[in-house]
């Protein structure tokens, strides 16, 4: 057997249930997606992932002006005014559908 270290991360405690709910139903143990995600590491020479900033930004109500608050409200009115709109119902079933959850 090969000899072993030990690795201690934090991590929020609902991505740990949700990795390791993925990763049971994968036949993958936790410590065993840890290790290949560090031998990626070690092959890639990098992180095995591309890591981007999101393509638009959130917006941030304390960074915007009263006239850009007005706007962005106004718009969001507007949308609600044209039927786009979306339950929580279907965001969640999106969501489900779309991250296996």
């Amino acid at each position: 057997m090969a000899r072993t270290s030990n690795v201690f991360a934090r991590v929020e405690p609902e991505v740990k249930e949700q990795a390791e709910s993925i990763l049971n139903q994968l036949g993958i143990p936790m410590s065993n997606a840890v290790g290949m995600f560090l031998k990626q590491v070690v092959i890639q020479r990098g992180i095995p992932f591309d890591i981007k900033l999101p393509a638009n930004k959130p917006i941030s109500v304390s960074e915007l002006t009263k006239e850009q608050l007005n706007a962005e409200i106004a718009k969001g009115m507007e949308d609600i005014e044209n039927g786009k709109v979306y339950s929580a119902e279907d965001i969640t079933q999106q969501l489900e559908e779309t991250t296996g959850i």
